[in-house]
């Protein structure tokens, strides 16, 4: 069978589309080779991409973001924080009562307020369609300020499912196709925390290692003047794509650098003073910008966590 004929088969084709996933990417910042590393791995055609193209059309977007920088140097500075609607302040205490919000956010000042999205800081370089458009069905067509901050803050915490396999005595791999699953700590439990288990013998000790997900909040750093948009990039997508400008959040107040490692994404901690001090950082508006912004088709991707353990036994003298 020929190679264009392997192409054309709808079911090939089908299957392709399945395990692709649109994805906004932002454009025209350094370094160039993030962008066309990106291409290269994770767009189905990435091999066949002409390099000179890519190179002229990344700047384009650069040019485009030196103009910005000269007609919006300070738009990121002192945006206006808001507060809630009345209507909101049950699910607002509801929040507050619970104690995930507490675990996740207890180490810095933290409030839920109104914030507006285009003067947002971004960190994160691209946004997958295919999650936008769950959101914006989960929305309906007319949302409410109750949607929207189930939405944006849901109280029920709904969650990816994840799949498990215990691949050999001592190793366990755990598999989501949310890119929040992770490892989130190890755990000495006291035998009456578990139920539905059936020892062998007695049990001194239950070590647990924790599998799964934040409490995946849309969540935003006030530090040194400006919003930094910490988590919930695709919620606040789809929102501004239905014509909606601001957004409840939870915001954390960071008084001083030392604090990010509390709660910012590595990059911003690397690199502050890009999102910081620059005149124009990057900005959400910018994902809505023509000029910054490519739409491309790239590999699903699913999150795999592989947990091992070890055990040790040693005897010693009782001294």
């Amino acid at each position: 069978m020929s190679t264009s004929m392997i192409a054309e088969d709808p079911s090939a084709l089908e299957h392709q589309q399945q395990h692709l996933n649109e994805q906004v990417y932002l454009i025209g910042r350094p370094p160039i080779s993030e962008y066309t590393n990106f291409l290269l791995a994770q767009s189905p055609d990435g091999q066949i991409y002409d390099q000179s193209e890519l190179a002229e059309e990344w700047r384009l977007a650069n040019d485009h973001i030196r103009d910005l920088e000269a007609l919006e140097a300070g738009y990121a500075d002192y945006p206006v924080i808001g507060s809630l609607a009345h209507t909101l302040e049950s699910l607002r205490e509801q929040i507050l009562a619970d104690p995930m919000f507490h675990r996740s956010f207890g180490m810095l000042p933290t409030e839920i307020a109104m914030v507006e999205l285009d003067r947002l800081v971004v960190v994160q370089k691209q946004i997958g369609l295919g999650s936008v458009a769950e959101f914006r069905q989960q929305l309906g067509t007319e949302p409410d300020d109750e949607a929207i901050f189930r939405l944006c803050i849901p109280p029920d915490h709904p969650h990816p499912q994840a799949r498990s396999l215990r691949i050999n005595n001592n190793s366990y791999v755990f598999v989501s196709p949310s890119l929040d699953f992770r490892f989130v700590e190890p755990v000495l439990l006291e035998p009456d925390q578990i139920s539905g288990y059936y020892p062998v013998g007695p049990i001194s000790s239950i070590v647990g290692l924790v599998i799964g997900y934040g409490c995946n909040f849309f969540n935003v750093l006030h530090v040194e003047n400006r919003l930094i948009l910490n988590n919930g990039n695709h919620r606040a997508f789809a929102l501004r794509e239905m014509g909606f400008t601001h957004a409840p959040c939870v915001l954390q107040h960071v008084s001083r650098r030392e604090e990010l490692p509390l709660a910012a994404h590595p990059e911003l901690i690397k690199n502050p003073d890009l999102y910081l001090t620059a005149a124009r950082p990057a900005l959400f508006k910018d994902y809505f910008d023509l000029k910054l912004r490519k739409i491309l088709p790239a590999r699903r991707r699913l999150r795999q966590i592989k947990i091992t353990f070890g055990v040790e036994v040693i005897d010693t003298p009782d001294t």
